[in-house]
């Protein structure tokens, strides 16, 4: 067995120092946390017998590891004696417990401590608060190591059992596709596939997985509220969908209603659009003046609403989706709810946007942005995960030509393009990282 020593900057690079030097073969002794950064004892050729042996030699006599035996009074008297031995073991403990506790009388009230006593045990227990702290750190980096070990044990297992399944992760991570989305559409795809199968069927499952609600942009009829983010485009977009009923139903059938009284020039941005399209523009501030102004426009074709950007974390979101459900029931009018989610965002900005607009129960979705997307995986996870219906997309700040109704065959192809100028998927390291555990299925 042989055992060597590593000292690294930190958790990873000593583990990188391990597999170059002794292979994925070697066995982690110890790791613990030093002023120049972790040392970690590794051995190749673990003998696991011999070093029972020496904890075998090393513990203690079975005699010594007897627990005491008590012995009966010499005065009990011998009636108790024998009713103690006619009694069971459990009747004993019993017993004896229920005796203890009616003869013992309680403990009296501890005695506080006086001010010089405190002070002189403070050093003590700072010194147990850092002693604590270091035990915990030296804990979190133990399982750290453990948890880098076993992902890269899973995904050298999976790579050498299921290469295709492990070049279509390799491919959905290259596209950005979360995780938990990815772990999904593995499970979906057949045991054994060929190369072409793996390259084409994950693009094919992935675009049958996304839910699209088949609306035109014709089709946009009744009151529809963007709602969303602060920055996601909605007045643009309301632009656009606008401009679409205009030229499908003309300018007398259409209005705009802004309720968004919070940002500086909103409503003079939407007004100035609606100058554009011949369309008229009408101000509501509560949820009486919003059901007010529903129920005036209720003659109309298309009725679009535009809301303040409120991030989730806001305490006035819960106001706003308070003002448009009132605003539904007191004008009984059926107000359609649309989230727009802007496709530039990081996956994780992009889950709690949706987290936090669930509550208004959003009938479809709206991606903005798509032209300043680097990657579509984020936006395809999000849409996937929480199953919403994708109304249309938008690329461009044109007003009518950059929206185009949503395709999920033309939005996964675009995606698979942006994966050729994204390189390559990453070191096994890292995609280890990244489903390892999950493939382990911890």
């Amino acid at each position: 067995m042989k055992i060597k020593r590593f000292l690294a900057s930190d958790m990873r690079q000593a583990m990188r120092d391990v597999r170059a030097e002794q292979g994925a073969d070697a066995v982690i002794l110890s790791t613990r946390r030093l002023e120049e950064g972790i040392e970690i004892i590794a051995a190749v050729d673990y003998d696991e017998a011999l070093m029972r042996e020496a904890a075998r030699i090393n513990a203690p006599t079975p005699e010594a590891a007897k627990p005491p035996v008590k012995e009966v009074a010499k005065d009990a008297p011998k009636e108790r004696v024998k009713e103690i031995v006619k009694e069971t073991p459990k009747e004993v403990v019993k017993t004896v417990a229920k005796e203890t506790r009616a003869a013992t009388p309680p403990p009296p009230p501890p005695l506080p401590l006086p001010s010089n006593e405190i002070a002189a045990l403070q050093p003590m227990l700072e010194q147990n608060a850092l002693e604590t702290a270091r035990m915990r750190n030296e804990l979190g980096g133990l399982r750290q190591l453990l948890e880098q070990q076993l992902s890269s044990l899973a995904w050298n297992d999976m790579e050498r059992r299921s290469p295709m399944r492990a070049r279509v992760l390799r491919d959905m991570s290259r596209l950005g596709i979360d995780t938990d989305v990815s772990r999904q559409l593995i499970d979906e795809l057949p045991e054994d596939i060929n190369v072409d199968q793996a390259r084409y069927l994950p693009l094919g499952l992935l675009s049958r997985s996304l839910k699209v609600s088949g609306r035109g942009l014709a089709d946009v009829c009744g009151v529809t509220a963007l709602v969303g983010p602060t920055g996601v485009g909605k007045t643009t977009t309301i632009a656009k969908l606008a401009a679409c009923a205009v030229m499908h139903h003309g300018p007398a059938k259409v209005a705009l209603v802004s309720t968004d009284h919070y940002r500086i020039g909103a409503a003079a941005q939407l007004e100035h659009y609606g100058r554009l399209l011949g369309v008229r523009v009408y101000p509501a501030y509560d949820a009486a003046g919003l059901a007010q102004t529903l129920h005036l426009l209720r003659d109309h074709h298309t009725v679009l609403v535009d809301t303040a950007g409120v991030s989730g974390n806001d305490a006035r979101l819960q106001q706003q989706m308070d003002v448009l459900r009132d605003a539904a029931a007191q004008g009984a009018t059926q107000l359609r709810a649309c989230l727009v989610l802007a496709a530039n965002a990081q996956s994780t900005a992009l889950d709690e946007s949706v987290r936090a607009y669930l509550p208004l129960q959003p009938s479809a979705c709206i991606a903005t942005k798509l032209d300043e997307a680097p990657s579509l995986g984020g936006l395809l996870s999000v849409l996937i995960r929480h199953r919403i219906p994708l109304d249309c997309t938008t690329d461009g700040q044109r007003v009518p030509e950059d929206i185009s109704a949503a395709d999920a065959r033309v939005l996964v192809c675009r995606a698979a393009q942006q994966q050729r100028r994204l390189g390559p998927a990453g070191e096994d390291l890292d995609m280890a990282d990244r489903f390892g555990l999950a493939v382990a299925g911890l």
